[in-house]
């Protein structure tokens, strides 16, 4: 089968139409061929750092979340992955939750551009076993669908061996 560029031309006007219907103009369909609007997303810098210590069973997890901007945030989400499962229920703040045996998601709630107001969050939780050491992964998992082009201070892969001391991330 020749594909011409006549049909082409119908497949690309069909897809812009979608496109427009899709994301939806102010209720009126875009003509075939006018360039689709767009919202640029704002962008912001969200930031994680603390520390954690294992002692025992225990595990101490303490983090500071802020926001570099330049647009303010109405929240984000932080997860927290450890490498032991969690042993059963934990009790956890208001503002987080257990996803999984291994996964905790709390909210920062509001974070302002201008890094003014900083959100801390402090967590005990409990590990099966004993374990000699834990790797712990922090993250961004949702944050108000803003783009942060700087994963960097907000993605932390952390080692702590069960010596009861500060890591720090």
């Amino acid at each position: 089968m020749v594909v011409t560029g006549k049909t082409l031309l119908r497949v690309s006007a069909a897809a812009a139409m979608a496109s427009a219907l899709a994301l939806g103009t102010a209720g009126t369909a875009a003509a075939v061929g006018a360039p689709v609007e767009r919202a640029i997303a704002p962008e912001a810098d969200v930031s994680h750092h603390g520390h954690v210590s294992l002692w025992g069973s225990g595990l101490g997890v303490w983090v500071v979340s802020q926001n570099s901007g330049p647009s303010d945030l109405p929240g984000a989400t932080v997860r927290l992955r450890v490498s032991v499962p969690l042993a059963g229920r934990q009790e956890l703040p208001g503002q987080c939750l257990q996803a999984d045996r291994r996964t905790v998601l709390c909210r920062t709630g509001p974070l302002r551009a201008d890094g003014s107001q900083p959100r801390q969050l402090a967590l005990e939780l409990q590990l099966q076993g004993r374990p000699a050491e834990v790797v712990v992964r922090i993250d961004t998992v949702w944050n108000g669908d803003v783009t942060d082009r700087n994963s960097a201070n907000s993605e932390h892969e952390v080692l702590a061996p069960a010596t009861g001391d500060e890591y720090v991330f």
